[in-house]
């Protein structure tokens, strides 16, 4: 996490945050009786019998879909009934892969891989099964059908609970209260993204800080300081947290060593902001030096070979894309000219890797006498500073809106994009990475935003892991700066795809 220009709209930003021992449980977290039910349902101990309950049952449904029916299933010969035994392996595959351990957020489409070989190798269990017991495995048709419709109920049952989850977080109607340890700028920060995210359910309740920073120093508090290491029990005990988050604090290391045991006895869950985050990525390395843990970092090369294949699976794909969209591009064309007088198409100077500058190309969406008046190439920097809300990235509408009915269209399906596959071929961008910007705000930003430019080590992208997100448009700077460095630390071609299958769901969810 990077630390913005953000700063709070509801707390005084001068002065120290005092102690309140006294300090009472968010009102957003006092729930009723039926809420307090849903709690138990979504977040607590229900979920974790839920969970595997229905991925059991329908996986169930499925089996006995395949086998003709519950009286068929019930009466089925010898040679079909391993069958059945289909779902309780497969649910111990998944419980072995991990796939029922709480995640702050897991995406539908980290599970497909992992639901599907843990099905897969389910259903070839089962034939050992048959092959052990009668001699030969359950016929083909038989077999291949249960895996296909197992597979099926139990994909639908699990993006269904998920989404629910999601669905129940985002409107607060569930979520665990969480402390956070540390009142400085990481604390801060983490408590005002979760605040903003009620998708990971957790809800900041306050902070434990011997010496809290002031508010001007992190940006912001909206949770009080609730007291010390020390209050943790009493603390506990009137709030009923079951989360602890441990970021940086003035405490002494020995301190937060104890504070986490006496957690773990209380049974508390414990999540540690590292030291060193910027650098961490999910190729970190365990090992141990004696009793000593010892981490080892791998990062990615965005000049090396693994980039390299990259950009050459972008040139060949923005070739094809250009070939199967050319009807699509080809009437957009025609839309546009016939809308207003002007080009077709809308250049724009950007930045792209290393810092180097290319024209950008769109769809014009505005009217020609207004297109780029908000900001032009080369704008004075300090003029810039005011145009912005404090942490918004620029984009957009700016200024008055002078879109014609066609261009709104355009944007609202992303068609206004495809020019930018010429700027793919010409080896400007790349399908994937993060957006480029207008040199004018690159200087701003760079001044301003904490590792804003680390960013630039890979090509510029049509779309990115920030943008699938939702952070398009003028929405928080310093999260999408988040995003991109995790991007290019956590860079894979399976990511690639990833972001690829999110933002052709997001152009089916804009343009209903």
């Amino acid at each position: 996490m990077q630390i913005s220009r953000q700063t709070s709209t509801t707390l005084p930003l001068t002065g120290q945050l005092p102690v309140r021992r006294d300090a009472p449980f968010p009102h957003h977290l006092q729930r009723g009786a039926f809420q307090g039910r849903l709690q138990w349902l979504l977040e607590g101990t229900g979920w974790k019998v839920l969970r595997p309950t229905v991925d059991l049952l329908l996986m169930y449904v499925g089996v006995v879909l395949a086998l003709g029916g519950v009286g068929a299933a019930f009466g089925t010969s010898a040679l079909r009934a391993p069958l059945l035994a289909l779902p309780p392996i497969a649910l111990a595959l998944l419980y072995l892969r991990g796939l029922y351990r709480t995640r702050l957020r897991a995406m539908i489409l980290d599970g497909v891989v992992p639901v599907i070989s843990a099905v897969s190798v389910a259903a070839m269990a089962v034939a050992m099964i048959g092959i052990f017991v009668n001699g030969e495995m359950p016929t083909q048709s038989d077999w291949i059908t249960a895996w296909l419709l197992g597979l099926l109920a139990l994909a639908l049952g699990r993006i269904t609970l998920a989404l629910t989850q999601r669905f129940a977080r985002s409107r607060r109607l569930v979520g665990k209260p969480v402390l956070i340890m540390g009142a400085g700028l990481v604390g801060s920060q983490v408590a005002r993204r979760l605040d903003n995210h009620p998708e990971y359910g957790l809800a900041p309740v306050g902070f434990l800080d011997d010496d809290p920073r002031s508010i001007a120093e992190v940006g912001g508090r909206d949770v009080p300081v609730l007291g010390t290491a020390e209050d943790l029990d009493k603390i506990v005990e009137r709030t009923g947290v079951r989360d602890l988050i441990v970021a940086f604090s003035s405490v002494a290391d020995a301190r937060i060593s104890r504070l986490i045991q006496r957690c773990q006895e209380l049974g508390i869950e414990v999540s540690v902001v590292p030291r060193m985050f910027d650098t961490i990525n999910d190729r970190v390395g365990y090992d141990t030096v004696g009793g000593l843990p010892l981490l080892t970092f791998s990062g990615v090369n965005p000049k090396g070979v693994q980039f390299a294949i990259k950009h050459v699976l972008d040139r060949l794909s923005a070739t094809l894309l250009l070939v199967g969209l050319s009807p699509v591009i080809a009437l957009a064309a025609l839309a546009v000219r016939a809308s207003s007088p002007g080009p077709v198409l809308f250049c724009q100077r950007r930045v792209g890797r290393d810092g180097t500058e290319f024209d950008l190309y769109k769809f014009r969406s505005m009217r020609v006498d207004f297109v780029g008046a908000a900001q032009p190439v080369g704008a004075d920097v300090g003029a810039l500073e005011g145009t912005l809300a404090v942490d918004t990235a620029p984009g957009g509408v700016e200024g008055e809106d002078r879109r014609t009915l066609v261009g709104r269209i355009l944007r609202r399906t992303s068609i206004d994009e495809l020019p930018q596959l010429l700027n793919v071929l010409r080896g400007e961008m790349s399908l994937i990475g993060p957006r480029p910007e207008r040199p004018e705000f690159v200087e701003l930003f760079g001044r301003d935003i904490v590792r804003y430019g680390d960013r630039h080590r890979v090509k510029s992208g049509i779309t990115g892991w920030a943008q699938v997100h939702g952070l398009r448009g003028q929405t928080s700077l310093a999260e999408r700066v988040e995003w991109d460095n995790y991007y290019i630390a956590h860079w894979s071609l399976a990511l690639d795809f990833k972001i690829a299958l999110l933002t052709i769901l997001a152009l089916f969810r804009n343009a209903d």
